[in-house]
């Protein structure tokens, strides 16, 4: 039986409608929520009668792996989505604007080089170069998973291995499924292609620089590890000094020395809080590495809103600023809140990170907690789907105020500890 047609996941997707609450805007993001809210109640409408009996799955359960974020259209009481690991701040305004405006540029093609967005993503990552030299390393994609698809579908071929932890991000595993490579045990040092995600998610490990290149150093000769540090940002302001992007010359090494090519794989859909623009980057071993990804690539890739969001977000530093500095108080704060209401909880990751990881201690609370907090229009993320861990739940960092909901959806949980 497919695992996303277990009895545990039709539980939690089972839909209902109690309250609603407002979202305070404020001037570094654009307030979503009651445009989402609009939406779903002119869309949800010819839902609710099948609510119970319709399951409400917007993927292909034979091919693609489960996601969160999947609920909010089939709630007509959606309030906040904590399905999601996106930043609690929102959309950058300056950058939506940026999108908005672009629509009205949809009768010419996008830039098949996709210029200049190129260049001010180069130029965000490496703000020291100047003169954009390692600009032809790096590759713009329709969100990460386009380009994890391609690459594991370029390099050599052999069995994949994960990262050593508990689970990890699953895309990476459907590729490889995809592409008919074998799966391995982390341990498996026959494996030729190394797939780890640092930050981890969902459990929020994280290894230092010198740990992860100490571990790829680990790895056999004629090997490609890639490793996605789409929550790298989240670090802080520091996050470069703390990212195997900076690190050219050692990529380079590896790669003429033993044959062993890292690449490093980013989806900026998270730190900007924009997934329904797809937009990811990998930094390839070498220009021609990039080069061979990029002519399997198909023109036009990313549509013009998402170049013109790119450009005009990797200017807005102070979104970054309000994002290293509230997001560890939110994310305090929320775990103050589990701990004071359901103290045999244990939370997992790290301060800064836009999530957090909890172990339940109980396959029945975990789909409990799911089930209520979608009823209470504050969808979570369950750890069933794809992680196959069903005591754990993870949620996005938000707002006190949104958290006082989750909470409140949670109190037949936590009267009866």
């Amino acid at each position: 039986m497919c695992m996303l047609s277990s009895p545990l996941t039709h539980e939690i997707l089972r839909c209902a409608c109690p309250h609603q609450n407002e979202r305070p805007s404020s001037r570094f993001y654009v307030d979503l929520t009651q445009l989402q809210r609009n939406f779903c109640i002119n869309t949800s409408r010819s839902y609710r009668s099948m609510a119970e009996t319709t399951k409400t799955t917007v993927w292909d359960e034979t091919t693609q792996t489960f996601h969160g974020g999947q609920d909010w259209k089939f709630l007509n009481n959606f309030v906040e989505d904590f399905s999601v690991t996106t930043n609690g701040l929102g959309t950058p305004a300056s950058a939506l604007q940026a999108a908005t405006d672009a629509v009205h540029t949809i009768h010419h093609y996008p830039p098949a080089d996709f210029q200049p967005a190129l260049s001010h993503l180069s130029a965000f990552l490496w703000p020291q170069d100047k003169a954009l030299a390692n600009m032809p390393l790096l590759l713009l994609g329709n969100g990460a998973s386009e380009l994890i698809d391609l690459v594991i579908r370029s390099v050599p071929r052999g069995g994949m291995r994960v990262g050593p932890n508990m689970t990890q991000y699953k895309e990476y595993e459907r590729s490889a499924a995809a592409d008919d490579r074998e799966m391995l045990a982390s341990s498996d040092a026959t494996a030729k292609l190394t797939c780890l995600v640092n930050p981890n998610n969902p459990t929020g490990d994280y290894m230092s620089l010198a740990e992860i290149k100490a571990y790829i150093e680990t790895c056999p000769d004629n090997h490609t590890v890639i490793v996605d540090e789409s929550m790298q940002p989240w670090v802080g302001p520091h996050w470069r000094d703390d990212s195997l992007i900076k690190e050219r010359a050692w990529v380079k090494h590896l790669s003429d020395t033993r044959k062993l090519d890292v690449w490093i794989m980013t989806s900026w859909t998270k730190i900007w809080s924009c997934t329904g623009l797809r937009i990811g980057s990998v930094v390839a071993p070498s220009a021609q590495h990039a080069a061979n990804i990029k002519r399997k690539q198909v023109p036009w890739s990313l549509n013009s809103m998402a170049l013109v969001f790119l450009s005009a977000v990797v200017r807005d530093d102070a979104y970054l600023q309000e994002t290293w500095r509230v997001t560890p108080v939110w994310r305090a704060h929320l775990v103050a809140e589990l701990k004071k209401h359901f103290p045999t909880w244990v939370v997992h990751g790290k301060p800064y990170l836009s999530w957090v990881w909890v172990d339940t201690k109980s396959v029945e609370t975990g789909v409990r907690a799911t089930a209520l907090a979608k009823q209470h229009g504050v969808p979570i993320r369950h750890g069933e789907p794809g992680y196959k861990l069903p005591a754990f739940i993870r949620l996005a960092v938000r707002k006190p105020e949104q958290v006082a909901l989750l909470v409140d959806a949670w109190k037949p949980i936590w009267e009866q500890q």
